[in-house]
């Protein structure tokens, strides 16, 4: 008899996704719970204002304006806990090997091709390179110490800039330091960048650049992180 496939991987619901977020952010904020109940509390306060406020003065009107006001607190509190949880997640992986994959493969959005895997990396110090590409040229983040990238980020560039000449290449470090950018703006620096190239063009440096890079599924490169999962690890 042939062998039963195994069954897809049955996805969390919406409450359970809802419920793990709340604890993965209360471990960050102790101070979350009464935060989300005072929001969603003001917003019914407010409801019910404007149902005594608003002529005429019936039950009914008051009613509907709480229920409103409740459906707006419910949302707020929904969207204030999903920033804390973004911010408590760069704060959980901030200096772990992977953290810059983790957060290009994740917030560039589709007008970025990138991967949570580095295109260069030192398996003996777990200092890695990775690549965005995007209408804003080609961005390469070093993630480690940075005397050591220096040359991993320099032959990065240059296989970039023999094959797409005159497409800009931008480098950035990972870090604390001076010049350094911070795990919680990496995504916005790359973001904000001028567009410097169409579609088409960039297009063509994906395709380009991919046929010169080399396989580094051998190496023990760090994956991307799950920030549901992650666990707090000394900085290096």
């Amino acid at each position: 008899m042939a062998a039963r496939s195994p069954e897809p991987e049955k996805r969390p619901g919406f409450f359970k996704q809802i419920s793990s977020l709340f604890r993965f952010t209360r471990e960050a904020y102790r101070w979350l719970p009464w935060l989300l109940i005072g929001i969603v509390l003001v917003a019914v306060g407010v409801g019910v204002l404007i149902g005594f406020l608003i002529p005429p003065l019936v039950w009914w009107s008051v009613l509907l304006w709480g229920i409103t006001g409740l459906m707006a607190g419910i949302l707020a509190a929904l969207m204030t806990m999903t920033r804390l949880s973004t911010k408590a997640m760069y704060r959980k992986i901030d200096g772990m090997p992977g953290a810059a994959g983790h957060v290009l493969s994740t917030s560039l959005g589709r007008n970025w091709q990138t991967s949570d895997m580095p295109v260069a990396v030192n398996p003996k110090t777990q200092e890695a390179v990775y690549r965005a590409v995007g209408r804003g040229g080609v961005v390469l983040v070093g993630e480690g110490a940075r005397g050591r990238l220096t040359r991993l980020v320099n032959e990065e560039r240059q296989k970039v800039q023999r094959v797409a000449q005159g497409v800009p290449v931008t480098v950035l470090y990972l870090g604390h330091g001076d010049g350094d950018v911070k795990i919680d703006d990496l995504s916005k620096t790359i973001k904000a960048l001028p567009k410097k190239i169409d579609k088409s063009t960039m297009a063509a440096v994906i395709r380009r650049i991919d046929s010169v890079s080399q396989s580094l599924s051998s190496l023990p490169i760090p994956k991307g992180i799950d920030p549901t999962k992650v666990r707090a690890q000394r900085p290096r």
